[in-house]
């Protein structure tokens, strides 16, 4: 069964979550601090973690920047789930490393979705070809690392499979609504589009870093395109 580590200071929704994540037969782990859910990811490494910002001592922003750091937790899917919904606190989130986001009060068949499509990206095989090449852009698949001009850059998992995805759709103007399907993989219809936006923005703040090269393209009505 997968495992599922679910982290938030509020009991009332960490029983919530263990019962609605236990119902879809998961095997359910609960942390209601940082410290709690840190010595569980030493003990036994989960398929997903979903998680709280705002907690005391160490909010949720900073536990993310620090598990991103450890090279051991650099493709745990992370979710995040906050109240804290804004535009900024999205992109704050997923600069920090998170893969996804759903925002409380929350639909619980949205949380299910969610969860599922980050284990199916999780389960999925590696791509047979661990390294593409786009110009002078290197991906390297088995290490979620690109080289850009001789700089080596780490992405996380999902900033990998998006950028992969683009390098190997090239000069294709690709929707947001496409890449939530082909990425995220999420059903049709489903997802915010604003979590494209905040990757591709977090994207290109890691390979874009002297402003002199863009490498990914704003279609403006369409979406995104990569090109040399």
């Amino acid at each position: 069964m997968p495992h599922i580590l679910a982290v938030d200071d509020d009991d009332d929704v960490l029983q919530t979550l263990g019962r609605v994540l236990k119902h879809e037969a998961y095997n359910v782990s609960l942390a209601s601090s940082a410290m709690e859910a840190m010595q569980r990811l030493e003990n036994s490494l989960p398929d997903v973690m979903i998680l709280d910002i705002i907690m005391p001592e160490v909010d949720g922003i900073t536990f993310c920047r620090q598990l991103r750091r450890d090279t051991r937790f650099i493709a745990l899917p992370i979710l995040f789930l906050t109240a804290k919904g804004s535009t900024d606190d999205i992109v704050n989130g997923l600069d920090a490393g998170a893969d996804d986001y759903v925002v409380k009060p929350f639909e619980l068949a949205e949380l299910r979705a969610r969860v599922a499509a980050l284990l199916r990206r999780g389960t999925r095989e590696k791509p047979g070809n661990t390294t593409l090449q786009f110009g002078d852009m290197i991906l390297y698949s088995d290490t979620y690392q690109v080289t850009v001009q001789d700089t080596l850059i780490q992405l996380t998992s999902t900033e990998h499979r998006l950028l992969r995805y683009l390098m190997e759709h090239p000069n294709q103007a690709l929707s947001p609504s496409h890449l939530l399907q082909a990425v995220w993989e999420y059903p049709p219809n489903t997802g915010d589009p604003d979590l494209v936006r905040a990757h591709v923005r977090n994207l290109r703040a890691k390979i874009e870093r002297d402003g002199a090269r863009k490498y990914v393209r704003t279609i403006h009505g369409v979406g995104y395109m990569i090109s040399s």
